[in-house]
C-alpha cells in the first residue's frame, strides 16, 4: 500500500492510460480517398485547396477519434509551415482557430452530449497548443482556453469519471510545464483543486485517485518522476 497524507492507495498492477491502449499510428489513409487527397495536397501545396474545408475535416475527425487528435497537431503544424513558406499566409491557422473557438464556446454542451467527444476536444486543443508556436512560444490566444478546459476536468463531477481524470493527467504530462511558464498562478490554482480533490472528495475510483496522486508527484518533482515513483506507477507487479 502507498500512503499520501493519510490516504491509502492500492498498489496498481499496471497504471495504464488510454494513450497506451493502442500503439497503432493513426494516419490519414483512414479517410476516404477524396479526403486523403485533400489533406495530402494541403500538406504540400496548401495554396491550391480550400483551407477552411481542410480545417473542418481535421477538427471533425479529432472530435470523433482521440488517436487522431494526437496526429492532428502534427498535421496542422505542417500545413501552417507550408502555407507560411509558400505565400506568407495564415489562412489555415485563422480558420482552425475560429473553429476551435466555436467548439470551445460549446464545450459544456459537448460534455453533456458525449464524454468521449468532450475528452477528444480537450486532447485536440491541448495538442494544437503543443504544436503551433509563434516565435517558438505557445500561442497566447490558447493559454486561457486550455486552462479553462483543464479546470473543468478538475471539478468534482469530472474527477469521479476515470475517462476525464485520465485525459486531464495526459494533458498535464504533455503540456503542463509549458502552461506553467505561461501562467504560474493558474497552474497553482489548478493543482490546489487536484490536491483537494485527492484528499477530500468522496466517490473517486481507485484508478482516479491513483492518477491524481501521480500527477501531484509529477509536478512536485519539477515535472518529472523519481526513478522510484516511475517504477511504482508504471511497472507491472506480480502478486
Amino acid at each position: 500500500m502507498s500512503v499520501c497524507a493519510g490516504v491509502p492507495l492500492p498498489k496498481p498492477c499496471v497504471l495504464k492510460r488510454m494513450e497506451d491502449s493502442s500503439k497503432e499510428d493513426y494516419k490519414i489513409h483512414s479517410f476516404d480517398m477524396e479526403t486523403q487527397k485533400l489533406l495530402k495536397t494541403a500538406l504540400k501545396d496548401p495554396g491550391s485547396v480550400d483551407l477552411e474545408k481542410v480545417s473542418s475535416v481535421i477538427v471533425d475527425q479529432s472530435l470523433k477519434d482521440q488517436m487522431f487528435s494526437k496526429e492532428a497537431g502534427r498535421i496542422c503544424f505542417t500545413i501552417v509551415q507550408a502555407e507560411s513558406k509558400q505565400n506568407g499566409g495564415s489562412v489555415f491557422r485563422r480558420n482552425l482557430l475560429n473553429r476551435l473557438q466555436q467548439e470551445f464556446k460549446a464545450r459544456e454542451e459537448t460534455r453533456k452530449r458525449s464524454t468521449q467527444e468532450w475528452v477528444c476536444l480537450v486532447s485536440f486543443i491541448c495538442n494544437i497548443f503543443d504544436y503551433l508556436k509563434v516565435n517558438n512560444m505557445p500561442m497566447m490566444a490558447l493559454v486561457h482556453p486550455v486552462y479553462d478546459c483543464l479546470f473543468r476536468l478538475a471539478q468534482p463531477d469530472a474527477l469521479k469519471n476515470e475517462e476525464e481524470v485520465d485525459c486531464l493527467v495526459l494533458q498535464l504530462h504533455r503540456i503542463g510545464e509549458q502552461l506553467e511558464k505561461m501562467n504560474l498562478q493558474r497552474m497553482d490554482e489548478l493543482f490546489c483543486l487536484l490536491r483537494d480533490g485527492f484528499l477530500l472528495q468522496d466517490g473517486l475510483s481507485s484508478l482516479g485517485r491513483l492518477l491524481l496522486l501521480e500527477i501531484l508527484e509529477f509536478r512536485a518533482g519539477s515535472w518529472m518522476l523519481s526513478e522510484t515513483a516511475q517504477k511504482y506507477y508504471y511497472s507491472e507487479v506480480t502478486d
